[in-house]
């Protein structure tokens, strides 16, 4: 008998215990980074038995390895837990208005048909967006470069129907909006690359996406904020903060996992998180520092 066998008949995924805990900086570049490690690229932070964090230059490597780190712990019989530096989901409304559905789900499937992204990082999403907004005029997104002739993309924010934040948002001030896809924070932008990818990984079987799905499958997709542990970041050492974030989360998910703490991670979205979606420890930062103190 497999070890998840094992702990399937125990109550087992429930328990929110996972081999292995990995944490992904995503990045929106249009060309690839850097060939040196550097900061506002793609970093994969892991924790178990070993820990480790790797740099990656376009998401198409990223993926790639994300992929096969999935594809292992299935075959492996392990439990793996994936968190995502992106909003999984959008505030209230969009997904029906753009897809005729509610389920986030829809939105990730609507973005993978169209979104158009390289192996050298080139993509679409300013015109995909300008797309969007043009569907749903007045549309929601807002930023792009200034030499980019989208009329229907502005670079400012303007007025539209659905909210500015989702309710996580709220609960994590600090996060930046859905709809900003240009300048610093730009998650927006991380959302649309991301969530194409998103629905990739979630066509495995054996994956689930949370809070959209129970955490009970083998591999479980997440979304995190790593700057929840920013007081820890800016003690480490590392000269990468994107680095520090992603080894140091992953490492405070992992033990906590161990410790049985991320049940009640897991318990805490509310319900309109089935829409919008929902950050892996969002109101949590002191148990995610204490983790890393144990």
């Amino acid at each position: 008998m497999s070890r998840l066998e094992t702990r399937r008949e125990t109550g087992g995924p429930a328990d929110a215990r996972f081999d292995r805990v990995i944490v992904a900086d995503w990045s929106s570049a249009s060309s690839p980074s850097p060939a040196t490690p550097s900061a506002d690229a793609i970093w994969l932070g892991s924790a178990g038995a070993e820990e480790s964090s790797r740099y990656h230059r376009t998401r198409a490597t990223a993926e790639a390895a994300l992929r096969a780190a999935v594809l292992d712990a299935l075959a492996a019989g392990r439990r793996l837990l994936i968190g995502f530096d992106f909003p999984m989901g959008y505030p209230a409304g969009f997904a029906a208005a753009l897809t005729g559905t509610a389920d986030p789900r829809a939105v990730w499937h609507w973005l993978a048909e169209r979104l158009e992204d390289g192996p050298d990082n080139r993509n679409n999403r300013f015109a995909l967006a300008a797309e969007i907004n043009r569907l749903l005029a007045p549309g929601p997104f807002w930023g792009r470069p200034a030499g980019l002739p989208l009329p229907d993309l502005s670079p400012r924010k303007t007025p539209h129907r659905f909210a500015e934040r989702r309710q996580v948002e709220r609960a994590v001030p600090r996060a930046q909006p859905v709809w900003k896809l240009y300048t610093t924070g730009a998650a927006g932008a991380q959302g649309l690359v991301g969530q194409a990818m998103i629905h990739r990984l979630s066509q495995v079987p054996g994956v689930s996406v949370w809070p959209f799905d129970p955490p009970e499958a083998p591999v479980v997709l997440a979304e995190v904020y790593p700057s929840l542990l920013r007081r820890a970041v800016t003690a480490d050492s590392a000269p990468i903060r994107d680095e520090a974030q992603v080894r140091l989360l992953s490492r405070a998910l992992w033990r906590l996992g161990q410790s049985g703490g991320l049940a009640g991670f897991f318990a805490s979205a509310p319900p309109e998180a089935q829409e919008e979606g929902w950050i892996l420890g969002a109101g949590q930062e002191d148990l995610l520092e204490a983790a890393l103190c144990g």
